[in-house]
């Protein structure tokens, strides 16, 4: 493994220890759930549902806009560690000083709709910048799904190469599934589940241990192929963040929790042996 990658594994295991202990467990057994509010969702009230039905359905961290008043209501609401999205490095300061535990660069669904698109020259960049502004906090980069399934697998060594501790993938927002139901479902998570597939086996042949989050339309149905295919942890964001009734986001917290670790146990299981 490359020097400087060593020395941002290293950084990794020591900023650990400011997540709870659940955290850290969770993640040595690929089991970590993140809640997503929403990059563009400036809400308070929304985003206060989403914490609070986090917390009650046992999550292990929050994925909210990047605004410090955001972040007081998500640690106040739910108790759990609180990640900020952006792709503006420059905004990241403020949310930091209000206790974010973790910057991300993306996601970047909510931008294509708009016909706004990151290549891969832009995402290291921006990794780049931010790493240089904010040495020592954790840093989740989104891999854009817009890229062929190599690329992606490459800027995901250079993003560990500039200091990333999270690789995140995606593609929900922009996958047209043609089937109803349960097949409907996996047909909505195929672009982000390849990406996972790609870069985990990626990195266990160079012997990589950077985390991967699968994130972006997946549902109760497809977060085990997410796990078993190389995840070591989802994130969630429209599946909850949608709902109307705070209820309804508890509940289907609760079921991803349930996913989770059911295939959690089988993919560590089957390591062991």
């Amino acid at each position: 493994m490359d020097g400087t990658i060593k020395l941002f594994v290293g950084l990794l295991m020591t900023s650990l220890h400011i997540f709870p202990r659940k955290f850290q467990d969770r993640l040595q057994r690929r089991s970590l759930l993140k809640i997503i509010s929403g990059l563009s969702n400036f809400d308070s009230s929304s985003v206060a549902r989403v914490a609070r039905a986090a917390s009650v359905g046992d999550a292990d961290f929050l994925d909210v806009a990047c605004s410090p008043d955001l972040v007081n209501l998500a640690i106040e609401a739910s108790g759990l560690p609180v990640c900020v999205s952006a792709v503006e490095p420059n905004l990241f300061g403020p949310a930091i000083s209000a206790g974010a535990s973790m910057v991300e660069i993306g996601n970047f669904d909510s931008f294509y709709p708009q016909g706004r698109f990151f290549d891969a020259d832009e995402v290291l960049a921006l990794t780049i910048q931010t790493r240089q502004l904010f040495p020592e906090i954790l840093l989740s980069v989104t891999v854009p799904h817009v890229l062929p399934l190599d690329q992606q697998s490459q800027l995901a060594f250079d993003l560990v190469a500039e200091g990333a501790d999270f690789i995140q993938t995606e593609g929900g927002v922009v996958s047209r599934p043609v089937s109803s139901g349960t097949l409907g479902l996996i047909e909505k998570a195929a672009p982000t589940l390849a990406a996972v597939q790609t870069i985990s086996e990626a990195f266990r042949e160079a012997n990589l241990q950077t985390p991967i989050i699968c994130s972006s339309g997946l549902t109760s149905v497809t977060v085990p192929m997410a796990l078993v295919s190389g995840a070591n942890g989802v994130g969630i964001g429209s599946a909850i963040n949608r709902l109307e009734s705070e209820l309804a986001m508890s509940a289907v917290v609760k079921r991803l929790r349930i996913a989770v670790d059911s295939a959690s146990t089988f993919t560590v299981d089957s390591v062991k042996s």
